[in-house]
């Protein structure tokens, strides 16, 4: 008997010690949940830095970053059937489709934002604009901006090969083509494009890659044994395909669909702010001329330059020698053979003839420095400011951290839980906020009483000790509302500091119900 006894006294202290450890694991001190709350809403506002209160419909046309909702929009599984689509701008995607299916199309241009408009169903509503009939908040159903532009990105299809975007999936970098057009004029719509795809490789194929890990495999293998494993974290990243050019080569791009539709551009190819053509090859379509095959010819028409050049730097030297009798003379010459050189345009610097074939252009960072704006070319320019200057992309104002004014009203979308609870505390009208202290005040001697069995025991409280506590609290709700009379008391005694034609309590209170 002893001997049961004993083992049951062991097998207790063991259930005892192991209950403990699970209570340990999953309790939480009060600072260790609130510093973790503040360091998820300091995550949150890194993700998502500017203020998402207010729709930018209003401010007409920008270059800005969309989304394109899929819940309350989505496409038809065939490419075939009628579809209307649309985007939203930063703030609505988080006020109005924050638990939506989204996906980021980054930036347009000159694009006005869709939501609460006919191209979304009438149950989907813009909740940061105010209708002007109601003056509520809540748009729905108005006409769409007419000069939006639309391309299968809005879709969730991206690219030539017309593939769906699966970030979980996607390995490699796309690239945003500057675009020079929309679908209808011939251009893309400032699509994003695979770089396989812009060489004429296949997607997925196993012959997309083969040359450049052949070439680089030992490189990498040599670096990883020096490198920290945390160093090697893109070892699914693919490389880019031969002949692409590096990243750190090029500002932007025009895809070959914008380029045959304006051919104009060319010539430009492997001048001066421009890299040497990028060919879809001989992979996809054998008949194409490759970009081996045309880009000496446009090598032979830069070295001619270059030579012809030479010449005429070789044949001035002669002349000034042989003409040259005083310094007076020397200024005048150099004056009468520079002045041709300045009155040349830059498009008469071009080669005479463009690379053939289809190809795409890389643009460095200062290709706008060599495009040329005599009166012939500058037309050309006209319709596509993004080659005369640099665009800027509109961004909402940021979020401000910290406190705003006298009443610490800050922005809603970044400050801490605690910053907002005060804020909105010091707004409240004296009755209310008796009310709350009375009640927090009712809340605060129940939990106290709840937890101190656990502080004299020594026992650890559990995240399930304290959710079972507050289901059956919740069902204890007639000492609140004694609290809550009590304020009332308090407020008919003339301590509610309101004016005299004020009433005391009254209906306002109803919406403490909550408590």
């Amino acid at each position: 008997m002893a001997s049961h006894a004993g083992a049951d006294q062991v097998t207790e202290a063991q259930a005892s010690r192991r209950r403990e450890s699970f209570a340990s694991q999953e309790s939480q001190t009060a600072k260790d949940f609130i510093e973790s709350q503040l360091q998820l809403e300091a995550d949150a506002r890194e993700i998502l830095p500017y203020s998402f209160d207010s729709c930018t419909q209003e401010l007409g046309p920008l270059r800005q970053t969309l989304f394109s909702c899929l819940t309350c929009n989505p496409p038809p599984k065939s490419d075939d059937d009628p579809y209307t689509p649309a985007a939203v701008c930063y703030s609505c995607s988080i006020s109005c489709h924050g638990e939506h299916t989204l996906v980021e199309l980054f930036s347009k241009r000159n694009f006005v934002c869709d939501c609460g408009t006919t191209r979304f169903p009438d149950t989907s509503a813009c909740t940061l604009r105010v209708d002007q009939k109601t003056k509520a908040k809540g748009v729905r159903s108005q006409p769409p901006a007419d000069g939006n532009n639309y391309n299968h990105n809005f879709r969730n299809r991206f690219c030539a090969c017309n593939e769906e975007y699966d970030p979980h999936k996607e390995k490699g970098t796309m690239f945003q083509c500057l675009g020079l057009g929309t679908v209808e004029t011939g251009g893309c719509g400032e699509d994003w494009w695979h770089p396989e795809c812009l060489v004429g490789l296949p997607r997925g194929g196993q012959d997309i890659t083969k040359e450049t890990e052949a070439t680089a495999k030992d490189e990498e293998a040599e670096a990883k044994i020096d490198k920290p494993a945390e160093d090697n974290v893109e070892e699914d990243e693919a490389p880019l395909p031969p002949g692409f050019p590096g990243e750190d080569d090029f500002e932007t791009f025009i895809c070959y669909k914008c380029l045959d539709s304006n051919p104009w551009l060319k010539r430009y190819a492997g001048t001066e702010g421009f890299l040497t053509p990028v060919f879809k090859t001989q992979s996809c379509e054998k008949s194409e001329p490759t970009g081996k095959a045309d880009q000496p010819t446009l090598q032979e028409l830069t070295q001619s330059r270059k030579r012809k050049a030479d010449d005429e730097n070789d044949e001035t030297q002669d002349t000034k020698k042989t003409k040259v009798d005083s310094q007076d003379e020397l200024e005048t010459i150099q004056e009468e053979e520079a002045s041709p050189e300045v009155s040349k345009h830059k498009h008469e610097l071009l080669p005479s003839e463009a690379p053939t074939g289809t190809f795409s252009l890389f643009l460095k960072e200062d290709f706008r420095e060599h495009l040329c704006h005599c009166p012939d070319c500058f037309p050309h320019l006209v319709p596509h400011p993004q080659l005369r200057e640099e665009e800027e992309t509109y961004e909402p104002p940021l979020s401000e951290d910290g406190e705003e004014g006298a009443n610490g009203a800050g922005s809603q979308g970044t400050k801490s839980l605690l910053d907002r609870g005060e804020a909105a505390l010091s707004n409240v009208d004296r009755v209310r906020a008796i009310e709350g202290a009375m009640v927090y005040n009712h809340l605060r001697d129940k939990v106290k009483a709840f937890l101190k069995p656990f502080a004299e025991s020594g026992q650890a409280v559990s995240a399930e000790d304290i959710k079972s506590y507050f289901e059956k609290l919740r069902g204890d709700d007639m000492a609140i509302r004694e609290a809550g009379g009590q304020a009332s008391a308090f407020n008919s005694n003339g301590g509610s500091g309101r004016d005299d034609d004020q009433e005391g309590g009254g209906s306002n209170r109803k919406e403490q119900s909550g408590y």
